[in-house]
């Protein structure tokens, strides 16, 4: 039997991402179920390379996704339990903050 190697651990505040969010945006459902404060929480987040809740797979995906150019997707929990998305276009034009079921 092999040895378990454990996987490193993430640590978003020791990343050195950076790319453009472009126009920010919220859609309906969105404005009504983040409060400021969490809303702003989370674009930072999603800004410095801390994709939130996403699967390790999805996070090496953002994580190839800035280097080359591709969509990049964040998962969160607001504090009421709502899952919410925050979505850098491919093109860096827009970010857009949304619920799942609106996209």
């Amino acid at each position: 039997m092999e040895p378990k190697t454990e996987q490193p651990k993430r640590n978003p505040f020791a990343r050195k991402l950076s790319f453009a969010l472009g126009a920010t945006v919220m859609t309906p459902g969105a404005m009504e179920a983040l409060d400021v404060d969490e809303l702003v929480t989370f674009v930072a987040r999603h800004a410095r390379g801390d994709w939130g809740e996403v699967d390790d797979a999805d996070w090496k995906e953002n994580d190839f996704s800035v280097e080359n150019g591709y969509r990049i997707l964040s998962a969160f929990t607001s504090r009421h339990g709502g899952k919410v998305w925050v979505i850098t276009e491919a093109d860096r034009s827009a970010t857009t903050v949304l619920l799942p079921e609106e996209y």
